[in-house]
């Protein structure tokens, strides 16, 4: 399934992609359907991209969103986008990308107050992120302006929301007596017992799953063109699974009950890293993670991208307009 989804994202992208660069002239008027004013441009976007789970963290109680931010375990999210504009206040916006997101409870510094729990738990994932979604893009300001032909700024702000499709699939990591390490998927070890017959409300978690892609941002017109941005967008999730902890730790039993040997093995080492010299914070049905807020993720952009067909049909036709129309004061 995982291999099949990058396939047709990536296909289908890069050749939306590549047509659209490459059309002819006549090909891009097609595009308008009438509406003069519709533009429709391609890009490219990359930046940072951010976890915000229940694994790592700062000191104190464990937060949310900027407050708890590990910036060493920050990766480069790269991606193309589709952008289409029935007039200059409204978009729609078709994207693909990919990420990589990861969290270690190792990494959180600590003075031996409330962080400590997190901190001797000890867990750590990572999972690569494939996405792809659709948002409507707004405007404000170009909206409240909409009747004034003389407001023709290069920066314009905006908001959009959508919808979107994520797959991801954590593992966790496991260290030898001579300090190898070894990743291994976490999903079908079973960490907190999903699907066990003990625990009928932890389902076992999907890796393809719905999200809520949201933000705002920039665009500057750099020349008729060609735009730049800077934008932030936020996921909204519903699973609590990315980085494989949400509830309570269960008896290590049920793993030789339910897995392979060789599984079973593995998942007994993983679901419990704690020091050896810590016992009762693993007993089951204690805290391994928060269930009340699920994870989320959000990437920080730089966008770039073209403009393939012309406003006012074209753009001299545009500038002649702007050259000859009447000035608003003197």
């Amino acid at each position: 399934m995982k291999n099949r989804l990058h396939y047709l994202i990536y296909r289908f992208f890069i050749t939306l992609f590549l047509t659209l660069i490459f059309a002819r002239p006549s090909y891009a008027q097609s595009l308008l359907l009438g509406n003069e004013n519709l533009t429709v441009e391609v890009g490219l976007n990359f930046g940072p991209t951010f976890f915000l789970g229940d694994l790592g963290g700062h000191r104190g109680y464990g937060t949310t969103f900027i407050k708890d931010l590990n910036l060493p375990l920050t990766k480069l999210m790269k991606g193309a986008f589709v952008s289409v504009q029935p007039n200059e206040w409204l978009g729609f916006r078709v994207a693909a990308q990919y990420t990589f997101l990861a969290g270690k409870d190792e990494i959180i510094n600590t003075n031996g107050r409330p962080e400590s729990f997190r901190k001797d738990r000890n867990l750590d994932f990572r999972s690569d992120v494939w996405e792809a979604y659709t948002a409507v893009e707004f405007f404000p300001l170009m909206y409240l302006k909409r009747y004034d032909e003389d407001y023709q700024p290069k920066l314009r702000p905006y908001i959009f929301g959508g919808a979107g499709l994520f797959h991801f699939n954590p593992q966790g990591s496991l260290t030898d007596q001579n300090g190898n390490k070894t990743w291994h998927y976490l999903q079908p070890l079973h960490t907190e017992g999903e699907g066990f017959a003990e625990y009928p409300d932890r389902p076992n978690y999907k890796l393809t799953q719905v999200n809520i892609p949201m933000g705002g941002g920039f665009k500057y017109l750099l020349s008729d063109n060609v735009n730049l941005g800077i934008e932030l967008l936020y996921r909204k999730t519903f699973t609590d699974y990315i980085d494989d902890v949400s509830t309570t730790y269960i008896d290590p039993n049920l793993f030789n009950k339910y897995l392979s040997p060789a599984d079973a093995n593995i998942a007994i080492q993983i679901y419990n890293k704690t020091p050896t010299t810590i016992t009762s914070r693993t007993d089951p049905g204690l805290q391994r993670g928060n269930s009340k807020n699920n994870d989320a993720y959000f990437s920080l952009l730089l966008k770039l991208s073209i403009k393939i067909n012309g406003n006012f049909n074209n753009d001299y036709n545009r500038k002649s307009a702007e050259h000859t129309r009447c000035p608003a004061r003197f």
